[in-house]
């Protein structure tokens, strides 16, 4: 196999960048060849071995199952973090999340001592991590309801190095809590009724219980969230929040109504209304 013909087996499923992208981070992660090695025919050179199992990977990426959960890794802000059907890949939008904190929250941080942030719905720890590993000085405290997400997040806390507190809690039903400076979520936000234009490889292999909504309570979690945040966050403290372009102006209404102000939203990379900052006065 060549790697024309391996990514033009994917052009079914993705566009002929990311079919390109794909096959390319296949190769370099899982059998470490470079750019330059694949313009060089390396590829051919794959030993019997390596040759069956890139085969055995093609076979998957063409049912559509994600590459992160084949190979088992997913790149998030200069770092890889493990994956497993359990949790969400780490999305790029995400990324512009963790570094709106980090950019706006550095000199606050060492100005007011101890820092404790919280990550609501900590799937992969990705966010948790990124914040701990990015501000070291920070108590950070992840949750998830799911013990399979913890138990990857504190996989990912050990190898990266990163000191977190990792609890199971439900957001709905809390049942222990402190006082933080920071509230960060990405929480589930997709309405039923999108799923008829979502990507088969979302859809069909990622856990619908971190990306769903009620269908009757589309930012139930959201109000939680921001119930739980106007509670438990210190004075001057700030919540961070991943929304859906379509509901993120009836968060922030809501958000309103319970009190925060200097509410700001922010577009991502793609022009969509992504991120809402709150600050508790």
């Amino acid at each position: 196999m060549d790697y024309e013909t391996l990514w033009n087996r994917l052009t079914p499923l993705y566009e002929t960048s990311e079919a390109k992208a794909i096959i390319r981070w296949v190769l370099d992660v899982r059998f470490g060849l470079s750019m330059t090695d694949i313009l060089c025919g390396k590829v051919k050179e794959l030993s019997a071995d390596d040759q069956k199992e890139l085969e055995t990977i093609l076979q998957r990426l063409e049912k559509g199952e994600p590459v992160q959960y084949i190979i088992g890794v997913a790149d998030f802000c200069g770092r890889q973090f493990h994956v497993a059907p359990g949790v969400l890949i780490p999305r790029p939008e995400t990324e512009e999340l963790c570094q709106w904190i980090v950019q706006e929250t550095g000199v606050r941080r060492q100005e007011s001592g101890d820092y404790h942030i919280l990550d609501i719905g900590t799937g992969s720890g990705c966010i948790a991590i990124t914040l701990a590993m990015e501000m070291p000085e920070a108590k950070v405290t992840a949750w998830d309801i799911s013990d399979e997400a913890l138990s990857i997040a504190q996989e990912n806390a050990q190898v990266l190095g990163a000191e977190i507190i990792f609890e199971h809690q439900d957001i709905l039903n809390i049942s222990l809590t402190s006082q933080y400076n920071l509230i960060v979520s990405n929480p589930p936000y997709i309405q039923p009724k999108e799923s008829d234009g979502m990507a088969k490889n979302v859809l069909d292999y990622e856990p619908h219980q971190a990306l769903f909504t009620p269908d009757d309570q589309p930012i139930i979690f959201y109000q939680r969230i921001g119930d739980f945040a106007w509670q438990y966050l210190k004075t001057g403290g700030a919540l961070y929040l991943e929304l859906n372009p379509l509901t993120a102006h009836e968060v922030s209404d809501y958000l309103h109504q319970l009190g925060f102000s200097e509410i700001e939203i922010r577009q991502d990379q793609f022009g969509k209304q992504r991120f809402l900052k709150a600050t508790k006065i």
